[in-house]
């Protein structure tokens, strides 16, 4: 939720008089965007598994949101070259709820209200569904799950012209006035996703691994007015799509308690290693 810091798009300042900005698919500005969808995609949280029909899980998300590199940080197409510190927060975390459904199917959701942290407010939800299957192979019992997941929402922040960027000595440079700036991002995206699972130990503890396509609509909307009372409202947009693959190991703590850690990556931007906590409320 903080880690919307993603909007590390700090580096697009306030310096362009376009009104709206579709950079390509190699810039920097659309890879930036793109760096930070990474850590919100609703991926699976831990290893697949069938969930019967009004079963209820809760679960708690929490994963790393790593730095870009200092040349990705640099716009190229849309703005002058300008580079900042734009690391809001190290980490992003959310809620999850599980609900099994007739057909062997399972809907998933998780919401994120508008409660600022870390300098940014998020206006996030997520919803998934999908369908885990059982089988025997050998001795093993194995667990495919094909999944379709979409995140779309708002975060709101200081991300242009924070309040330690602004300054009034040069009218013709970036983030010139006193009030820093409201910018939005929004990430949007939907997805589709496999996995395939392998329990052992007597279904205690299961390894993961899986991979998955998201089509990404990442939108960033500068909100600065300077000095002068000219009002900066640039928009950048970009249409991408994302290969990822992820694994991990789930261990059931009891019957009710379940603890996963997983690496996820997107060979094209990030890696980012995720931990959750689920409990089932009700079986």
């Amino acid at each position: 939720m903080k880690s919307i810091a993603l909007l590390a798009l700090a580096g697009f300042a306030a310096t362009s008089v376009e009104a709206q900005c579709r950079p390509p698919a190699n810039s920097h500005e659309a890879r930036l965007l793109a760096f930070y969808e990474a850590p919100l995609v609703f991926s699976m949280a831990g290893a697949p598994t069938q969930v019967v029909a009004g079963e209820l899980r809760v679960a708690a998300e929490a994963g790393n949101v790593p730095s870009p590199s200092a040349a990705l940080q640099r716009p190229e197409f849309c703005y002058q070259p300008h580079s900042e510190n734009t690391k809001l927060t190290p980490a992003f975390g959310r809620p999850r709820i599980t609900l099994g459904l007739p057909a062997g199917f399972a809907v998933e959701a998780s919401y994120l209200p508008p409660v600022t942290v870390g300098g940014a407010t998020p206006n996030l939800a997520s919803l998934a569904v999908a369908r885990p299957m059982e089988f025997i192979v050998g001795r093993n019992e194995v667990t495919l799950a094909l999944r379709a997941h979409g995140t779309f929402g708002r975060v709101r922040g200081a991300i242009t012209c924070p309040r330690s960027a602004l300054q009034t000595t040069d009218a013709v440079a970036a983030c010139y006035g006193t009030q820093p700036s409201r910018d939005n991002f929004y990430p949007g995206m939907f997805g589709s996703e496999g996995a395939l699972g392998l329990r052992a130990r007597g279904g205690r503890v299961a390894l993961y691994a899986g991979g998955g396509v998201t089509w990404l609509r990442p939108r960033f909307r500068v909100g600065f007015t300077d000095a002068t009372g000219y009002v900066d409202s640039t928009e950048v947009e970009a249409r991408l799509v994302r290969g990822s693959a992820f694994g991990g190991v789930s261990v059931r703590a009891s019957e009710a308690l379940e603890l996963s850690g997983q690496v996820y990556s997107v060979p094209e931007d990030v890696t980012t290693v995720r931990a959750t906590v689920a409990y089932r409320l009700r079986h």
